[in-house]
């Protein structure tokens, strides 16, 4: 007879999430690729509230994982639940309706279309009007309308961006491209943010505001972040769990304190002390 034994599991959240359904659960998902295993029993869970990382060497998976959270992939194997509900067989727009929101390791925005016009692409879903009255023009129509560009500028306004509705979004910035991208994802109202190496193209001016643009929308939108990022000042800054990916898999998943000193961690990733 088999003895029963516990399995392993890192699904670890924020205190003041407990009693809620996670907003995002992952069970054992793995994916392969011509019969190699790109992600192979990934299990996490995440917090209403959470500000989780994503960290690893390059090729590790990471974007990956986001690919199949967002069902851009399909596992090959183990499920992906968004607050409670399992994604299997659903489209991307259909895991976004859901409530999961993601940007991009490259950045990508319609860039020959307005700052405000993009974000309106974001708020498409929140638009309460018949296809009837957007043909005809009727008083309805214009009534959303409006409020989608009031609602437009005001998710701008998170960045400063507000003045620049009327620019292209091609002619920004690259760190203004990016947290336009940023923008137009919470304009789908998430329940869970991904943001694919958010500080990448940043000077560390720009780097300190995101960080506290991350809190700021967490804490105004009541929103769960995970984030892949290299940067780890801005990781240990400001993530309350981190996994640590490699080879497609978790080797620990903690605060930023109990990763900075796992033995493991450091060896595959932060590197080993040299021996004295």
């Amino acid at each position: 007879m088999n003895k029963l034994v516990r399995e392993p599991s890192y699904n670890l959240i924020p205190e003041r999430d407990l009693g809620q359904t996670p907003i995002l659960e992952c069970r054992r998902i793995g994916i392969d690729f011509g019969g190699l295993s790109a992600v192979d029993e990934f299990t996490i869970a995440i917090g209403r509230t959470e500000i989780c990382g994503i960290i690893g060497p390059n090729g590790a998976g990471k974007t990956t994982v986001f690919n199949l959270l967002t069902n851009v992939y399909r596992p090959t194997r183990g499920s992906i639940l968004v607050n409670g509900v399992d994604t299997l067989g659903m489209t991307t727009d259909e895991v976004n309706r859901r409530g999961v929101a993601r940007t991009f390791q490259n950045i990508r925005l319609f860039k020959d279309l307005s700052v405000e016009e993009n974000v309106l692409i974001g708020l498409s879903n929140s638009v309460d009007c018949s296809v009837l009255a957007s043909m005809l023009r009727l008083p309805s129509y214009w009534k959303q309308e409006k409020k989608a560009r009031e609602r437009a500028r005001e998710l701008l306004s998170i960045f400063n961006m507000q003045d620049m509705c009327g620019a292209k979004a091609g002619s920004l910035p690259y760190g203004a491209q990016r947290k336009l991208e940023i923008v137009r994802a919470l304009a789908t109202r998430p329940g869970i943010l991904l943001l694919d190496e958010p500080a990448a193209g940043m000077n560390p001016s720009e780097t300190a505001e995101l960080m506290e643009n991350i809190l700021k929308i967490r804490d105004s939108f009541h929103i769960a972040i995970m984030l892949i990022e290299h940067d780890m000042n801005l990781v240990m800054g400001i993530c309350e769990g981190i996994a640590v990916l490699n080879y497609g898999r978790i080797i620990a998943k903690g605060t930023p304190e109990q990763i900075r000193n796992d033995p493991v961690v450091i060896e595959a990733y932060l590197g080993k002390e040299a021996e004295k």
